[in-house]
C-alpha cells in the first residue's frame, strides 16, 4: 500500500539576526561586576604630609591625655595601697586586743570553774557570743566590776575589729579599680603612640624632609609671637619703672622698680629663680610618660619636681596643678609660672620669660625651652 503523502509544510528556518540577549547580558555584567571589583580595591588616596602632621600631633595630644589619666590613676592607686596597707595594720592591732581581751575572759572563766562557780558562768565566758547572756540578770548580779569590764571590753574590740575588717574589705575593692585604671590609661598610652610611629613610618624620605619644614615653620611663627610678648612685656616694664621713679620723686624717695616682666632681676621672686635653676638643669633629659625624675620626666612630673626644689609641693597631674596659686593672664606672666596648653589642659609648661618656657614636650623630644605659643595655650597659674 503506496504511503500516503503528508499534508504538512515543512518549516522553514529563519535565521535570526538579533544579538544573543543572555550572552550580551552575561557579558555586560561581568564587565560591571569587574569595575565595581576595580573601584573597591583601588587604594584610598595617600595622605598628605599635612595631614599626617595633623594626625600625629593628635595621636601625641591624646597620648599627652591618657598620661595625665595614667598618672592619676597611678596616685590614686598610690594613696588607696597606703591607706589598705594602713588599716591592715589597724585591724592587726585590734584583733590582738581582742585576742587580750578573750584570753582574759577565758581567765576568768577557768577561776570560776576550779572554784566551783555554776556552770552558766562558765558558758557565759567561753561563748563566742556572750551577748545573750547580759539579758540575765541573775547572771549580772553574779559578776563582779572587773569581769562587766572585762566583758564590755571584749565586745567593744570585738565590734571595732569587725568594722576596721569591713572596711579593709572596701578599701581592697577600691584598691582593685584603681589599679585597673592604671592597667587601662597605661594601655592607651601605648596604643595611642605607636599609632603615631606607624604613621611617621610610612613617610618617604621626601615626606620626612616636608614635614620637617612645616614643623620648622611652625617653629618660626611661634617664635615670633614670642618675641612680639617679650616686647610688650619689656614696654610694661618699662612703664611701670617710670611711674614708680616718679612716685618716688614726689614722695622724696626711691624708686626700685618692682614691674611685671619677662626679665629675671629684682621682680622675680626667689622661688621662682630655684624653679627656674632647677628646670634649666634638667633641659636635655628624655621626656618619658609617668616619669618624675630625676634621669626623665614627663610634663607634669617636671614642673611638680622644679616647684618641689624651690620647697612648694603641687600635685602631680595637669588637671589638679592647674587648680592651685593665683590664676594669670598670658600679657603678665612671670617667670616660674606655670603655662597650660589644649582644651583638656594635657600639657603644662615652666615660664622663663621673653614668651618662652621650659617643658618636657613628646616622646622622643627632650627637655627643651621652645616658644608658649608652639601650642595652643589654656591658661596660666602663679604656684606661689
Amino acid at each position: 500500500m503506496p504511503l500516503l503523502a503528508s499534508h504538512r509544510k515543512p518549516r522553514a528556518r529563519v535565521r535570526s539576526t538579533a544579538p544573543a540577549v543572555g550572552l550580551t547580558t552575561a557579558a555586560l555584567a561581568s564587565v560591571t561586576l569587574l569595575s565595581t571589583q576595580s573601584a573597591v580595591a583601588a587604594p584610598d588616596p595617600r595622605p598628605s604630609v599635612e595631614d599626617v602632621q595633623k594626625q600625629v600631633d593628635d595621636l601625641y595630644r591624646q597620648a599627652g591625655t591618657a598620661t595625665q589619666k595614667y598618672n592619676q590613676a597611678k596616685e590614686a592607686s598610690s594613696a588607696q595601697r597606703a591607706r589598705v596597707d594602713a588599716l591592715l595594720e589597724d585591724v592587726a592591732q585590734r584583733t590582738d586586743k581582742l585576742n587580750e581581751a578573750r584570753r582574759t575572759l577565758g581567765a576568768f572563766a577557768a577561776a570560776q570553774y576550779r572554784n566551783g562557780s555554776i556552770a552558766p558562768t562558765a558558758t557565759f565566758f567561753l561563748a563566742d557570743d556572750p551577748q545573750s547572756y547580759f539579758d540575765q540578770s541573775q547572771l549580772m548580779r553574779r559578776m563582779t566590776d572587773r569581769q562587766q569590764k572585762a566583758v564590755t571590753d571584749f565586745r567593744v574590740q570585738q565590734e571595732k575589729t569587725a568594722k576596721k575588717r569591713a572596711e579593709a574589705v572596701r578599701s581592697l575593692e577600691t584598691l582593685t579599680t584603681a589599679q585597673a585604671d592604671l592597667r587601662t590609661s597605661k594601655q592607651n598610652v601605648r596604643t595611642k603612640l605607636s599609632e603615631a610611629r606607624t604613621l611617621l613610618s610610612k613617610l618617604t624620605a621626601e615626606e620626612k624632609a616636608r614635614l620637617a619644614q612645616i614643623e620648622r615653620k611652625k617653629e618660626a611663627e611661634a617664635a615670633r609671637k614670642a618675641e612680639e610678648l617679650a616686647k610688650r612685656q619689656a614696654a610694661a616694664k618699662a612703664e611701670a619703672d617710670r611711674k614708680a621713679a616718679e612716685d618716688a620723686k614726689k614722695s622724696g624717695g626711691t624708686g626700685t622698680g618692682t614691674g611685671t616682666g619677662s626679665g629675671t632681676g629684682s621682680g622675680t621672686s626667689s622661688k621662682a629663680e630655684q624653679v627656674l635653676a632647677f628646670a634649666r638643669a634638667q633641659i636635655g633629659k628624655p621626656y618619658v610618660w609617668g616619669a618624675t625624675g630625676p634621669a626623665s620626666y614627663d610634663c607634669s612630673g617636671l614642673t611638680q619636681a622644679a616647684w618641689k626644689a624651690a620647697g612648694v609641693d603641687i600635685p602631680r597631674t595637669t588637671w589638679d596643678q592647674v587648680k592651685i596659686g593665683t590664676r594669670v593672664a598670658t600679657a603678665d606672666l612671670r617667670p616660674g609660672d606655670l603655662v597650660f596648653f589644649y582644651d583638656d589642659i594635657s600639657h603644662v609648661g615652666i615660664y622663663k620669660g621673653d614668651g618662652m618656657m621650659i617643658h618636657a614636650p613628646k616622646p622622643g623630644a627632650n627637655v627643651r625651652e621652645e616658644s608658649i605659643y608652639y601650642m595652643p595655650i589654656y591658661g596660666s597659674v602663679r604656684p606661689a
